[in-house]
C-alpha cells in the first residue's frame, strides 16, 4: 500500500535570466503547469505549489477546482531569495504542514519533460524497494575532462567504443523523493540508502537560460508527437470557442460583453456529428454567458469554461469519458491550444489561426474561424470514420 506522498513544487516570483520564467508559456502552457499536470496524473497524494508569487496562487485556486490534489501555499520572502537554498524552502514547507507526510517529493518546474511515470518510478523506490530517498538521473556516454587536461571517466589512450562504454549517471534535477524520517534526520532531499531512477536523455536540459528554453520547447513538441497516434475511428471533437466558433471578435459595451457571432452551418455540422455518435467537447479559457447560451442551444453538455490549462483538463475529461487522446480531433486557433493540437490524434486549425498553430497542425481547414471551419472539421471526421469503418 502506498504511503502518504506529498510533493512540493517551489516557485519564485523573481527570475533574472528569464523574466517571469515560471509563468512564461512553453507551447502555450505556463512552464510550471507542465510538471504540475503530470503530478496530478501520478500516484502522489497531494501537490503543493509553494511560491511567493500571488498571481500564481490565484491561478491555482481558480484553475484546479476540479481536483483535490492541488493546493497553493505562500512561501516566505526569505526562502525565495537568490541565495536561499531549495532545502530551506523544503524545511519551511514541511514545518508549515507539520510534517504531515510519509514521503516528501520535490518536483522542479524547470524540468517540464518530467512525466507521471517518472514520478511514480521514484516513489516506487521508497514504497516498494525500501530506499530512504531517490532521485532521477540521465545515463550519459560523454567523455569527461577537467581543466588540468585529465580525462576523468575513461583512458584516452584506450578509447572505448560507445556501445561498450558504461558512461556516467548525471543528476537531471527533475524528481527527488525521501521518507519523512530521512528528511528530518538529514534536513536534505537525499540521504540514507539512495535509489536511482533513469529518465530519458532529453530530460537532461533544465531551463535556466533563454537558449535552454528554445531547446526544451523543441524537445517538448517532439515528446508530445511521439505519443501521437491516429486511431481507426475519431470518437470526440474538442473545440475552442473564440477564433473557432467565432471570428475571434467580441463586441463590448460599458456593461461588458455584448455580442459574439456564430455560424448556423457550424451548428448544423455539430448536430449531424452528434447524430453519428461523435462526442463534442468545448473547452474555452473565457467565461461567457453568451457562449453558455449558444452551447445550450446546440445541446452541447460537455462545456468547460474558464480553463487556462487546457492540456491537463482535457486529460481529466477524456479519462472520465473513457476516450483515448488518439481518438480525438482537436480544433483550436491560438497558442494555448498548441499542446493539445500536438498530442491529440488529429490537430486541426482554421485557415486564419495563428502562424505558430498552423505550423504544427495536422490539417489547416480552408475556412476561417466562425465561418464554417467547424462544419469542415465535422465533414473531415465523417469521411475519415467512414473510410475506416
Amino acid at each position: 500500500m502506498n504511503q502518504q506522498s506529498v510533493a512540493i513544487i517551489p516557485l519564485r516570483a523573481g527570475s533574472k535570466s528569464i523574466i517571469n520564467k515560471n509563468k512564461k508559456k512553453l507551447l502555450g502552457r505556463p512552464l510550471f503547469t507542465w510538471v504540475l499536470g503530470e503530478a496530478i496524473q501520478s500516484n502522489l497524494s497531494k501537490i503543493y505549489i509553494y511560491t511567493d508569487d500571488e498571481k500564481i496562487i490565484d491561478f491555482i485556486q481558480e484553475e484546479y477546482t476540479w481536483t483535490n490534489k492541488v493546493e497553493a501555499m505562500l512561501r516566505s520572502a526569505e526562502s525565495a531569495t537568490d541565495t536561499a537554498s531549495t532545502e530551506m524552502a523544503m524545511l519551511e514547507f514541511a514545518e508549515k504542514i507539520k510534517y504531515n507526510f510519509s514521503i516528501l517529493c520535490l518536483l522542479q518546474a524547470t524540468s517540464p519533460l518530467t512525466t507521471a511515470l517518472d514520478i511514480n518510478n521514484t516513489l516506487k523506490k521508497i514504497n516498494d524497494e525500501g530506499f530512504d530517498s531517490a532521485l532521477t538521473v540521465v545515463e550519459s556516454k560523454r567523455f569527461v575532462w577537467n581543466e588540468a587536461g585529465k580525462s576523468l571517466n575513461y583512458d584516452f589512450m584506450n578509447r572505448p567504443r560507445r556501445q561498450e562504454f558504461e558512461g556516467m549517471l548525471l543528476e537531471n534535477g527533475a524528481v527527488y523523493a525521501c521518507t519523512k524520517s530521512q528528511f528530518q534526520q538529514n534536513k536534505n532531499r537525499l540521504g540514507g540508502k539512495i535509489g536511482i531512477v533513469k529518465m530519458a536523455e532529453t530530460s537532461l536540459v533544465e531551463i535556466d537560460e533563454p537558449t535552454d528554453w528554445a531547446i526544451v520547447e523543441t524537445l517538448a513538441e517532439q515528446t508530445l508527437r511521439k505519443t501521437k497516434q491516429t486511431a481507426s475511428k475519431i470518437k470526440a471533437l474538442v473545440l475552442d470557442v473564440d477564433g473557432v466558433f467565432t471570428d475571434g471578435k467580441i463586441a463590448y459595451t460599458k456593461d461588458g460583453e455584448l455580442s459574439k457571432t456564430f455560424s448556423m452551418r457550424d451548428g448544423m455540422g455539430l448536430e449531424i456529428a452528434r447524430e453519428n455518435g461523435l462526442q463534442v467537447i468545448v473547452i474555452t479559457s473565457e467565461n461567457s454567458v453568451l457562449v453558455e447560451k449558444r452551447m445550450q442551444k446546440l445541446q452541447i453538455t460537455n462545456l468547460y469554461m474558464g480553463v487556462k490549462d487546457k492540456y491537463t483538463r482535457l486529460i481529466e475529461i477524456l479519462n472520465q469519458l473513457k476516450i483515448n487522446k488518439n481518438e480525438v480531433a482537436y480544433l483550436g486557433d491560438d497558442v494555448n491550444d498548441l499542446a493539445n493540437i500536438c498530442s491529440c490524434g488529429w490537430g486541426l486549425c482554421p485557415s486564419d489561426a495563428m502562424p505558430e498553430v498552423k505550423q504544427r497542425a495536422d490539417i489547416i481547414l480552408p475556412a476561417a474561424g466562425g465561418n464554417n471551419a467547424i462544419r469542415e472539421a465535422t465533414h473531415f471526421i465523417h469521411l475519415y470514420n467512414q473510410r475506416n469503418s
